[in-house]
């Protein structure tokens, strides 16, 4: 079974931070939220107030097979900040696992470098700090282990699409499909 960590800090967007582990769950795959606050709680970018699985101090991410930064401001802002996040996403890429992020937190990968010379989307106006990479303006785009998402409304389809890798197309498909995802890209 694949294992995925989602990175919480005060800020994070909720959509961002829960769709994701839902839809991962709902296919099978073990994720663990992990809070950078040093608390097991986090507030989140609109006063959602979260408990964590873990605090980032007692987790070990040698067995992720995927590393996750929601978007929010300021949640992507203090994510770019924790030297430990940059330290383990950094890690995750050299060892050619994969990294995600969606909205403004790919800022994450700009400034670490992992984004350059590759395709790469996120929050309009973000792109800016996608040091070296070519923006896409996709909802989700994928090139090579790293995936990056556009925003709050591309959250669905850029969960999908870890999910698919993570597991097979056919539970992705199907996880799509029970949330009735499918019939509304229909309408």
């Amino acid at each position: 079974m694949a294992k995925v960590y989602m990175f919480f800090a005060n800020g994070s967007e909720e959509i961002e931070s829960l769709i994701p582990v839902d839809v991962f769950r709902r296919g099978g795959v073990e994720v663990k939220t992990v809070s950078i606050t040093g608390s097991e709680y986090v507030e989140m970018a609109h006063g959602v107030v979260l408990k964590a699985d873990m605090k980032f101090e007692d987790a070990d991410f040698s067995d992720a097979d995927l590393l996750m930064l929601p978007g929010g401001l300021p949640g992507a802002t203090n994510l770019n900040e924790h030297e430990g996040v940059r330290k383990a996403v950094l890690s995750q890429y050299e060892s050619g696992k994969l990294v995600a992020a969606i909205c403004a937190a790919p800022m994450v990968f700009g400034s670490l470098g992992i984004v350059k010379g590759k395709r790469a989307t996120c929050y309009p106006g973000f792109e800016k700090y996608l040091t070296g990479a070519e923006y896409t303006h996709e909802l989700c785009t994928v090139d090579g282990n790293v995936v990056t998402g556009e925003g709050p409304a591309a959250t669905l389809p850029y969960a999908y699409t870890l999910l698919a890798m993570l597991t097979t197309e056919q539970t992705a498909h199907a996880v799509a499909e029970g949330m009735m995802y499918l019939h509304l890209m229909e309408k």
